[in-house]
């Protein structure tokens, strides 16, 4: 700090509480609209800079010492309560934005010490058009890619990270808000750029680590999607095995009909003909397969699976509304229902209860698609952050559904509710294929 007026310190805060904040909007998703959330911003940023102005005149020994690391928790909490991306990656934004402003304060004290004789206006020139520099580049360049990997960071950073890496830039940075009057030499400035250098690093491979542990995770969630299809695939391959088979017995059967059809038109027993067509229409019916519901994606999924639970003797009840065309791709489908259906009758067979229930419940109303699964489980159900925790496995089903459903901006819920476990999905079909794979992406 190089000293100056009141207005000397509120403009340089000012310009510190401004770049702060600019950096965690800017890589931020906004719980409020734009225009409310950047009035908000422009309201808390004038009594920050007040207050610390203010701070500066009553004492500005305690100022110069612990100003800098002092703004990080009232902007860290401001700007969270405003988000919408969660506790652990607000941290990691608000230290991203508490980083850069100590470049900011590192360069302009030590730049306008070394090359202009101490000057106050050349530490606010630099930091100032630092700022705009840095700003310009977030806005152009490295909002997009953060903007396009945050899900990944939301899924993937966890206590331990986030603690690490905010210490490692408050212990870097530090050195930046040191007192006025520590030594200056061009060996002090060394030593500080490298901890600001190894602090930048450490983001960087934060950043690019985190973000690569959540592709590897939504791999594995692919992978299970394909399996997925292939079981599905397997269990329509045996079904129309089934067909094929019940075909050849139909047509091996057409030989007596046609036979004793003839001898009833022989003898002119038109009553006895009746009677017979009319038991072989009722045969014939009750050998058609059930059609579930209109949309054949959906039909063969529940079909396929609704066999598999009749054969580990569990009750399977459904009622489904699903058109023949819908804004959701099959095997997205697929993957949804194949893991509720799968999860849930591992549920029942976990259960250990005598009689086991499956119901599932389909519903179009507008645009959204609601989905809900109702099935037996065992009484001690874990969970942990709202998601239910696997006994055996990995735990890749759920993963895939709430990875699933985030494509078209649904939502997941799983809970247990007098005895049943219970699952509902919510997708949106407006959102268009196109937007889906620019997400995806």
């Amino acid at each position: 700090m190089l000293g100056g007026s009141y207005w000397i310190s509120l403009l340089r805060n000012g310009i510190g509480a401004t770049l702060m904040m600019a950096v965690f909007l800017l890589l931020d998703r906004p719980r409020f609209p734009m225009r409310k959330t950047v009035l908000l911003y422009i309201l808390f940023g004038i009594g920050m800079s007040l207050g610390f102005s203010a701070w500066y005149v009553l004492d500005q020994e305690s100022f110069v010492r612990f100003s800098g690391l002092a703004c990080m928790p009232p902007i860290g909490v401001f700007c969270g309560l405003l988000s919408e991306d969660g506790f652990y990656l607000s941290l990691y934004k608000i230290s991203l934005s508490f980083y850069i402003l100590s470049i900011c304060v590192f360069l302009g004290v030590d730049i306008s010490r070394w090359l202009f004789g101490w000057n106050m206006w050349a530490d606010i020139l630099i930091r100032f058009l630092l700022a705009g520099l840095i700003l310009a580049f977030i806005a152009r360049r490295f909002r997009k890619v953060f903007l396009g990997r945050v899900e990944f960071l939301r899924g993937e950073l966890d206590w331990f990270s986030t603690v690490t890496l905010v210490l490692s830039v408050i212990l870097a940075s530090f050195a930046a808000y040191l007192p006025a009057d520590r030594s200056f030499s061009f060996y002090s400035m060394l030593r500080i750029f490298a901890a600001m250098f190894m602090a930048g690093i450490i983001q960087y491979l934060v950043f690019y680590l985190y973000y690569h542990l959540g592709v590897e995770h939504c791999y594995q969630a692919e992978k299970q999607l394909l399996e997925m299809n292939e079981q599905f695939l397997y269990r329509q391959l045996e079904l129309e095995r089934k067909s094929r088979e019940e075909a050849a017995r139909i047509r091996h059967d057409v030989r007596h009909h046609c036979m004793l059809i003839r001898e009833y038109v022989k003898n002119g027993d038109m009553e006895s003909l009746l009677s017979y067509l009319e038991q072989y229409r009722e045969d014939v019916e009750s050998a058609r397969p059930e059609r579930i519901c209109a949309n054949r994606a959906v039909n063969g999924i529940l079909a396929a699976y609704a066999g598999y639970a009749e054969k580990e003797k569990i009750q399977v009840t459904m009622k489904v509304d699903a058109a023949e065309n819908l804004a959701v791709r099959d095997i997205d489908l697929v993957a949804i229902l194949a893991n509720i259906f799968e999860n849930a009758i591992k549920g029942c067979l976990s259960s250990g209860k005598p009689e086991q229930k499956i119901h599932i419940d389909i519903s179009q109303k507008g645009h959204k698609i609601v989905i809900q699964c109702k099935n037996s489980c065992a009484p001690d159900v874990r969970f942990h952050k709202g998601l239910p925790r696997a006994e055996k496995g990995d735990g890749v089903g759920v993963s895939c559904i709430m990875l699933t459903a985030s494509r078209y901006e649904g939502e997941t819920d799983f809970l247990t509710e007098n005895g049943m476990f219970v699952v509902r999905v919510l997708l949106n079909q407006a959102v268009s294929l196109g937007a889906r794979k620019e997400s995806w992406n």
